[in-house]
């Protein structure tokens, strides 16, 4: 199977935010779909290892702050590329709460929703969630963040051809080596093996 058919469904970028026990936590999701009008709902996907999942599901609340065109690769280096387990995913980001005291983007998103987890459905590597829409609203008119754009003209061009090795296709991580194990994990995405290409 050629993964990379994959990376021509449209996708957008979002930062999805939960909180528990006083403990806020986010992460780069790009899996946000309305799935019904009346109630208003919706579905997200995030990937089990993120901490962000494990909150999610204990606290059944998050938020959605939809990405801008505007928004820097440092911003999904802060979201993206760490754990929510050693470090503060919110500091030296400007957020507000939403109602139910979740914290959104204020800067680089053009809206937010406010949800409350109705159901779950465990997807192998993901769990997705349904949830209902408690609020929403815009917050800009700036174009709303592609995983398109993203890789056009956010993301860092790829590592000189000098290096050897695997390079993950989502993130850019380089691994080292001739092989790469068919169980490898990237440290920095936590996408697997079928998602590296062989530096040649």
């Amino acid at each position: 199977m050629n993964s990379k058919a994959f990376f021509q469904l449209s996708y957008g970028l979002f930062v999805a935010s939960t909180k528990l026990d006083g403990k806020t936590n986010g992460c780069i999701i790009n899996t946000v779909t309305q799935v019904a009008d009346n109630p208003k709902q919706l579905i997200i996907s995030v990937n089990k290892q993120n901490y962000t999942c494990e909150l999610i599901q204990k606290s059944r609340v998050f938020a959605i702050s939809v990405l801008s065109e505007s928004a820097p690769f440092s911003l999904f280096e802060q979201f993206g590329f760490q754990s929510g387990r050693e470090i503060d995913k919110f500091a030296g980001i400007s957020t507000a709460m939403t109602k139910q005291e979740l914290p959104y983007l204020t800067q680089n998103t053009n809206a937010y929703f406010d949800c409350k987890v109705i159901d779950s459905f465990d997807l192998g590597s993901h769990i997705m969630f349904l949830a209902e829409v408690v609020d929403a609203d815009v917050l800009s008119d700036e174009k709303s963040m592609t995983y398109a754009y993203y890789h056009a003209n956010v993301k860092p061009k790829k590592a000189p051809a000098a290096q050897k090795g695997w390079r993950c296709v989502i993130c850019g991580y380089i691994y080292e080596g001739e092989e790469l194990p068919p169980d490898f994990v990237c440290p920095i995405c936590k996408h697997g093996a079928e998602d590296f290409e062989k530096i040649v």
